[in-house]
């Protein structure tokens, strides 16, 4: 072999490792429901406001179980004047074609007042819902779109990954209840964050009447997190939660060719 041939052949190799680094440090930044059609494993962190002041810190994390079954979880601390309540609430589920099947929920609350514990379990195959507050099923019709207080949550993603635009879930609350949860989009805002500025979806929950109001905003560059979020009651502010820092914690499989391209021979 020449001399040129061989520097030839010498960089072109460098250039095929580079340009599979390069691919591989890009895929690294890509959330793995893009690449893999499955849920990014995510730890998100907020902090939870009152009237612009800062009351505590909220956790939310999804992780994969295994195969199709995931969990969800939120977690808040929040300290008011005397008041204080620190809960976390799990959610164990199965997702296949873009659909949110919740398996169990269970929600754990101490602070100021009574604590309380307890947990749910939906059975599919005997089509009933359980309760650790009952010795009995819940009683209310079974439906396959059940969803419980927080898997909801994951399932409003995925509806407005699908361009919806309306979305409504029949959902056993955190005392056992069942109830219809509705949803519209209200458009689309950029809005300031602790993380930075953020364009976001603006979903609004629709209730019976107009004494409560909740509003959700979901990041699309973030493959649609939750952000922002805003409850009140007759115009007035009860909490808002905001956005401080997103990690994602999925591992990322990488393609065959690439893995053959940056490993040494």
């Amino acid at each position: 072999m020449t001399k040129n041939n061989f520097l030839h052949t010498a960089r072109t190799t460098q250039n095929k490792k580079l340009s599979a680094l390069l691919l591989c440090a890009g895929t690294l930044l890509l959330p793995t429901s893009l690449i893999a059609g499955e849920l990014t494993q995510f730890e998100a962190n907020y902090d939870i406001l009152r009237k612009g002041e800062n009351h505590g810190q909220g956790v939310r994390t999804l992780k994969k179980l295994a195969d199709n079954s995931y969990q969800v979880s939120y977690h808040s601390d929040i300290e008011w004047m005397i008041f204080s309540d620190s809960r976390k609430e799990t959610s164990n589920f199965t997702f296949s074609d873009k659909k949110v099947t919740p398996v169990s929920y269970s929600m754990i609350r101490t602070g100021t007042g009574p604590d309380k514990e307890y947990t749910l379990q939906f059975d599919h195959t005997k089509k009933i819902v359980n309760s650790s507050e009952s010795k009995y099923p819940i009683e209310c019709e079974w439906s396959e779109q059940f969803q419980d207080s927080i898997s909801y949550q994951v399932q409003v993603r995925e509806e407005l990954k699908m361009g919806k635009t309306s979305f409504s879930y029949q959902l056993v609350d955190k005392k056992g209840n069942c109830r219809e949860y509705n949803f519209e989009v209200v458009g689309k805002e950029t809005i300031s964050l602790p993380i930075g500025n953020i364009e976001a979806i603006k979903v609004k929950r629709l209730y019976d009447n107009d004494k409560r109001q909740a509003l959700a905003w979901f990041a699309p560059e973030m493959d649609y997190m939750l952000v922002r979020m805003w409850k009140g009651e007759k115009g007035v502010e009860q909490f808002e939660v905001q956005l401080k820092s997103f990690t994602v914690t999925s591992p990322v499989a990488l393609p065959e060719e690439v893995k053959n391209e940056i490993t040494p021979e």
